[in-house]
């Protein structure tokens, strides 16, 4: 059985969300972010994953910025929905809401807190599936979620019908080739640690969900076409450039420091939902620096 054609690859930057002051979803923004990445070129959309803070939103918010992207995007792009829920039943709820207002597929993690066995894990992501129809991207993130989708475990997915796709957050590049060996063409692979991008491409990755992209789209892109397009020298020295920003998506506080990086580069805003708040301090100088000299140091492409 191969993986049914979903037409997923290239840059899916993982999108935030903007807030107003008081902290309330700023719909209207949040659109002007997502048109202004569909512009600059990137491939596909993912929200409400853990850049777009989507455990931060209520289960209404959810449904409207679901419907608010759909129409954003206007069919120029996929639109695929993260569903990180603390619940079985949520989960399932969230992916029929997400079919419902036609998004393109779901992006589906382990149940939030609780660290399951493998009996488990399966059923968390089998009722899920069987709740919609949309085609699904795994998600697997260890150091973020502490659940590790062995490759037994994604064997056993990759039966099922509508799992397509995992996007794979190990810091270890070798799991994109023991991916491969495991399920062949059963589920497409997509690079998910900015950090690890170019090894992801060179390694069979067709795709990217990137964190960075947010602020340097133009850049993001041309480092991942560069890379499957064969041209190493290009893709080597724009991931050098590249490489001080896309280490801050492997921290924990990467949603702070993404969203800084978007405010600096005049895309968005830093506003963030509790328990995050905006960077301070050290931290927040370091960044600001980082970004700043990305910046004013930028390949000519």
């Amino acid at each position: 059985m191969t993986a049914p054609r979903i037409g997923w690859s290239g840059v899916f930057p993982a999108a935030t969300t903007q807030f107003k002051s008081d902290l309330t979803i700023d719909y209207e923004a949040t659109q002007r972010m997502q048109d202004a990445l569909i512009k600059d070129g990137v491939d596909g959309l993912v929200i409400m994953g853990t850049v777009g803070e989507g455990n931060s939103l209520e289960p209404d918010e959810k449904r409207r910025m679901i419907q608010a992207t759909i129409e954003a995007a206007s069919g120029r792009v996929p639109v695929i929905v993260g569903v990180s829920e603390l619940t079985t039943p949520r989960g399932a709820a969230l992916a029929r809401d997400a079919e419902e207002r036609g998004a393109s597929g779901l992006m589906v993690l382990p149940a939030m807190v609780y660290v399951p066995s493998e009996e488990e894990l399966v059923t968390h992501f089998r009722t899920i599936a069987d709740a919609s129809a949309l085609p699904i991207m795994l998600y697997n993130n260890p150091p973020a979620y502490r659940v590790t989708l062995s490759l037994e475990t994604l064997a056993r997915l990759a039966q099922l019908p509508n799992v397509v796709c995992i996007k794979e957050s190990a810091p270890d590049t070798r799991r994109f080739t023991d991916i491969a060996n495991a399920v062949g063409d059963k589920l497409v692979l997509f690079a998910g640690l900015d950090d690890v991008a170019l090894e992801g491409a060179v390694l069979g990755a067709r795709g990217w969900v990137s964190g960075l992209t947010n602020a340097f789209p133009k850049e993001s892109l041309a480092l991942w076409r560069a890379a499957q397009s064969g041209d190493l020298a290009t893709a080597r020295a724009i991931y050098r450039w590249f490489m001080p920003l896309l280490h801050l998506d492997a921290e924990h506080d990467l949603v702070q420091s993404i969203k800084l990086a978007e405010q600096i580069m005049g895309r968005g805003s830093e506003r963030v939902r509790p328990p995050r708040h905006p960077l301070t301090g050290a931290r927040r100088a370091y960044v600001t620096e980082i970004v700043e000299r990305a910046a004013a140091h930028r390949p000519k492409l």
